[in-house]
């Protein structure tokens, strides 16, 4: 877990990481990218060599990451100063070339030995072969060692990403706080002037009779509780403080932002769908594009 002064850090799902590192032998170069995704997605690729290594490659990935589709490419090839070939040499058929030579020799009555370049030169006694493969269980150490490196980095840039992520968040969740404050600030002066309009109205249509003035403070009294929207700002102001408390908490919090995000978006709405005001209607049309921002940002998050 990355951690700054104590506290895990946002991170967001989008990154790049690669190492590269020589071995005795090899020389083991990791790359890993990663891009959102709802949930953890990883892709590796693998040489047909290492092909073993898929689910211990998985493994780590999935023990540093939750969130993202993650590349991951494993490439191995072996050292500069040595030759990818090698030489074997086909003894028993050099031993053979020699003693058919010495009993042609006898029979033509020819002295001397039989020199070791003649030998060398017959078909078949030398050979150039590739050099075997790397074998998984062999090359996990190096493997590990360089795939961790890269992860690093990845989750480096998915960090400091995160941290830009995070300030921007808590800019627009200010913002949204200081409309939740204007919505508050009008919803009286417009249910007041609901209640008047209400009451010129109920009394245009009982004009040349006798006013039940109980009768018009019930219908007033009906009208405001359902065009009411106290309880929607409270759980608002509820939510944004949440909100806050999740960008200091950090960590692995984008399931959670887009839940609590959800549920401002559905009480914004219902502010919205009461007003009957032109000022709180805006107020709430305002909100709406900053919860769309903050969506946005947080689709970004791990």
């Amino acid at each position: 877990m990355d951690v700054l002064a104590g506290q895990p850090m946002i991170r967001s799902m989008t990154g790049f990481g690669r190492a590269e590192v020589a071995g005795d032998a090899l020389v083991v170069t990791v790359e890993a990218r990663s891009v959102n995704h709802r949930h953890l997605d990883v892709g590796v690729r693998l040489s047909n060599a290492l092909a073993g290594l898929d689910a211990d490659v998985r493994r780590v990935v999935q023990g540093r990451l939750e969130r993202g589709r993650v590349d991951v490419s494993v490439q191995v090839a072996p050292l500069s100063t040595q030759s990818s070939r090698t030489v074997r040499v086909d003894t028993e058929l050099a031993r053979r070339y020699v003693e058919e030579a010495r009993a042609l020799a006898g029979e033509l009555g020819l002295a001397g030995e039989v020199p070791l370049g003649w030998i060398l030169e017959r078909p078949g006694v030398l050979e150039l072969t590739d050099a075997p493969p790397a074998e998984a269980a062999t090359a996990w150490p190096l493997v590990a060692d360089v795939l961790g490196r890269a992860l690093d980095e990845l989750v480096a840039r998915r960090t400091a990403e995160g941290t830009a992520l995070a300030s921007e968040l808590r800019a627009l969740g200010g913002a949204l706080a200081a409309a939740v404050d204007q919505m508050a600030a009008r919803a009286p002066v417009a249910a007041a002037r609901r209640e008047e309009r209400l009451r010129e109205r109920m009394a245009a249509l009982l004009a040349g009779t006798s006013v039940d003035e109980n009768r018009i403070a019930t219908e007033v009294a009906v009208w405001a509780t359902k065009t009411d929207v106290g309880e929607e700002l409270a759980r608002l102001r509820a939510h944004l403080e949440e909100f806050g408390l999740m960008l200091d908490k950090g960590g692995s919090v984008g399931r959670q932002f887009d839940f609590l995000i959800q549920e401002m978006n559905r009480e914004v709405n219902t502010v919205g769908s009461k007003a009957d005001d032109l000022e709180l209607s805006q107020a709430a049309l305002g909100a709406k594009g900053l919860l769309e921002k903050i969506r946005e940002q947080v689709q970004n998050l791990e």
